[in-house]
């Protein structure tokens, strides 16, 4: 016996009035409180990079091995979402048109690195759209001003670089 069989289609109607609300506020609190550019359909909020932050883009168990890192050392990076299967690092705008150049500069550019950048014309999914959560949520500080790429750009690559199964156990 299905909820809709014992409750009637009411529950089933109040159950999509929460989520649309639940996904409302959420979309007033990304434009309103923090200036971010939304886009909405359905079930999914994304939130439009380039403009406002970009983002870094690794697999999630390199994002969480990296954040223990970087909060061991004291660096407080951005707004870090977590999205099927990967960790999504909020930073400075004009990070993707760089990220060549500043691998170059790290010693990164030659490397098999699992590190995308998404900057001007993406977008990333954002809570409560399916399948997205903070892995940090973001602050007042970190929403306005993401932390600079060269901050996180060693650990990210490090840990992305180990998460290449075709290079584990090389040196």
């Amino acid at each position: 016996m299905s909820t809709e069989t014992l409750f009637g289609d009411s529950w089933l109607r109040v159950q999509r009035r929460r989520a649309r609300t639940i996904r409302c506020e959420a979309v007033a609190e990304y434009t309103a409180r923090w200036g971010w550019a939304v886009e909405h359909d359905g079930p999914s909020i994304r939130l439009l990079t380039g403009r406002d932050f970009d983002v870094l883009d690794v697999p999630e168990p390199a994002g969480c091995e990296s954040l223990v890192r970087l909060e061991r050392m004291g660096v407080r990076p951005g707004p870090v979402l977590a999205a099927h299967g990967r960790a999504l690092f909020f930073v400075a705008p004009d990070t993707a048109r760089r990220l060549p150049e500043l691998l170059y500069r790290t010693g990164w550019d030659g490397a098999d690195l699992d590190l995308l950048s998404r900057g001007a014309g993406s977008h990333v999914p954002a809570p409560p759209s399916p399948g997205a959560r903070w892995l940090r949520p973001p602050t007042p500080e970190s929403a306005t001003r993401p932390p600079d790429p060269k901050v996180l750009l060693g650990t990210l690559a490090y840990a992305s670089h180990r998460s290449v199964p075709e290079l584990i156990g090389r040196h």
